[in-house]
């Protein structure tokens, strides 16, 4: 072959490459990951749900959708979005604000994180031996000083979680408790064994290990309230924790509805990824709720009216204006800047 021919050869070729990348139609699908966190709990079914979700509604005609990925949980996926191994993550709420702040186990603000919605709540639920409960509120922890206590495992969420919300109490959990490290379980029975005079256990109501406690027990423990007072000091200013309302009968022998607080697990995203994308994801998971809630019943309380409930770090863009679109009230801190 002369020069020249093989000149009009790969002129010819690079043409047809640049008519095709150009071509709307055979544009390349765009994959984006979804780290959740191991396959035994909540996270992984469901970001394998919303994956799925956007591979049924999204790729067929938007060309974009999602994939999840395991992963060690809430500080693995800060790290990932930071590093953009993952564009999409399911993270703790308290964790979020860390990200936020460059607070706690992250060294620096995580200033491209953005907020999609809210998923499901970690309801806050101390339960103390009968004896204890003066007043039935948070503030009977106070006088719990100096007594063994159950709030988690050690280096878990559950007793980081704790750890924050009695800071904002005055305690030192540390210096403050004697501390039983266990699950859910173990440290139930601890109590209703008399070996420990009270839990902490966030959890998504009703809790197993707690039904199972006042099944049998109900009338030696009292599930203590949170104050408004107390919640704000609880929360420490990072508007993270919000109100909720356990409904009456959600355990054996509750009577009355109970006041607590919630920290959100939440969906976050990378602030650069496309306003279009994120916007048409939000979309397609508000109006396919009854998808989502039949592979996991953690999305069984989504609604779209709580999507930004105690989120902590600002929407994306694309998540904000579907929120506007179908009249979500948007919080001040959380449109971006």
């Amino acid at each position: 072959m002369k020069p020249i021919q093989l000149f009009k050869t790969l002129a010819v070729g690079v043409t047809a490459v640049g008519v095709l990348a150009a071509t709307p139609a055979l544009a390349q699908n765009k994959d984006y990951i979804l780290n959740t966190a191991s396959t035994g709990g909540t996270y992984h079914p469901v970001g394998t749900a919303i994956a799925t979700l956007s591979k049924v509604k999204l790729l067929p005609k938007q060309k974009f959708s999602l994939t999840a990925v395991n992963s060690a949980g809430s500080g693995a996926n800060v790290q990932a979005l930071g590093a953009d191994t993952a564009q999409f993550a399911i993270i703790q709420g308290l964790f979020g604000s860390y990200a936020a702040t460059g607070t706690g186990p992250v060294t620096a603000p995580q200033t491209n994180m953005r907020s999609v919605s809210m998923l499901w709540q970690n309801v806050e639920q101390f339960v103390v031996a009968n004896q204890y409960a003066k007043t039935g509120t948070a503030a009977d922890l106070v006088a719990m000083k100096g007594m063994t206590m159950g709030f988690g495992k050690q280096n878990s969420g559950t007793i980081g979680s704790n750890r924050v919300l009695l800071k904002g109490l005055g305690l030192d959990m540390a210096k403050d408790f004697k501390l039983m490290h266990g699950g859910y379980g173990p440290t139930a029975d601890a109590l209703a064994n008399g070996q420990v005079a009270g839990i902490g256990a966030p959890s998504g109501p009703p809790t197993g290990a707690i039904t199972k406690l006042m099944a049998s027990n109900a009338a030696k423990f009292t599930m203590l309230t949170v104050t408004p007072d107390e919640a704000k000091k609880m929360d420490g200013g990072r508007n993270l924790w919000v109100p909720y309302t356990i409904k009456a009968g959600t355990y054996p022998g509750q009577t009355k509805d109970l006041l607590t607080i919630a920290q959100p697990n939440f969906l976050a995203v990378n602030a650069d990824v496309s306003e279009e994308h994120v916007y048409l994801l939000t979309k397609a998971i508000y109006e396919n709720l009854p998808f989502l809630q039949a592979i996991h019943k953690a999305t069984k309380a989504m609604n779209v009216q709580a999507a930004t409930a105690g989120l902590p770090v600002p929407l994306h863009p694309g998540a904000a204006r579907y929120y506007k679109e179908v009249g979500v009230d948007i919080p001040a801190h959380l449109m971006a800047k």
